[in-house]
């Protein structure tokens, strides 16, 4: 037993000393934590101090625009983190080999990217929780009504996002292409989330091919949601088989070298 116990003890410093390395590295990157930890929350405030975007409407179910705002400014952080700051992380270590000399280590490359995922998930748990605590302190948006089911819809669409993400990062052969992939990928997924307009208030074709995109079905089932009601079978369906699919390329497409 106590052989047993230092074998594991001895396999999980690698870990904990790769993943307090690249936390110290990624606290010195202002850039990734303000666009993940501040600008979702800095975008809502913005749009929530236009007048008349704080009054109800019908037109987005009978709250007002920045309450429908909220799920979307959660998963524009998703996107940031997911799309655009650990893609050009994860390339970068590749394109520099440094992947491949970690391997000669005791440490692993899948150490370095569970680092990574863990790191950009974290803020970006950190940014939701701001997020829902401006709208709700300052704006008087409600915290989502029905919280399991909301939990569950963003975890699932944090999953197909980082998926994208690692594909993008994983397929591209440098940097610079995954930079450039990642922002052609950032916008249509920006769209699809309701950045420019609440997916919830979209109607006919458009809403139709929306609900089809990972973030599209899960903008209408956090909206769902948030209204207190539960999320429909089929959004939780389509951001389900994203999350599933898109990680499953993911691996099989991911490059060490």
């Amino acid at each position: 037993m106590t052989a047993t116990r230092t074998t594991s003890s001895r396999r999980a410093r690698p870990g904990r000393a790769v993943l307090a390395t690249e936390a110290r590295l990624f606290l010195r990157e202002p850039g990734s934590l303000f666009w993940i930890l501040l600008f979702p929350t800095l975008l809502l405030v913005v749009l929530g101090l236009v007048p008349g975007f704080d009054e109800p409407s019908a037109e987005f179910g009978g709250v007002s625009f920045v309450a429908a705002y909220v799920p979307v400014s959660c998963l524009l952080a998703a996107i940031m983190a997911g799309v655009t700051a650990m893609p050009a992380v994860i390339s970068a270590y590749r394109e520099r080999q440094v992947l491949r000399r970690i391997a000669t280590t005791p440490a692993r490359a899948a150490h370095v990217l569970g680092a990574q995922v863990a790191l950009h998930a974290a803020a970006v748990l950190v940014s939701v929780v701001l997020v829902l605590a401006v709208g709700r302190l300052a704006f008087g948006v409600p915290l989502p009504a029905a919280l399991p089911a909301w939990a569950l819809a963003y975890l699932l669409a944090l999953v197909a996002v980082f998926g994208i993400g690692a594909l993008v990062s994983g397929a591209a052969p440098s940097s610079r292409a995954a930079s450039t992939v990642g922002t052609v990928v950032f916008f249509p997924l920006m769209f699809t989330a309701g950045v420019w307009y609440p997916a919830s208030a979209m109607s006919g074709l458009v809403r139709d091919v929306v609900a089809a995109t990972p973030t599209g079905a899960a903008a209408l089932a956090l909206d769902r949601a948030q209204a207190g009601e539960l999320p429909t079978l089929l959004q939780v369906l389509v951001v389900a088989g994203w999350a599933v699919v898109l990680s499953v390329l993911a691996v099989r497409c991911f490059r060490w070298q």
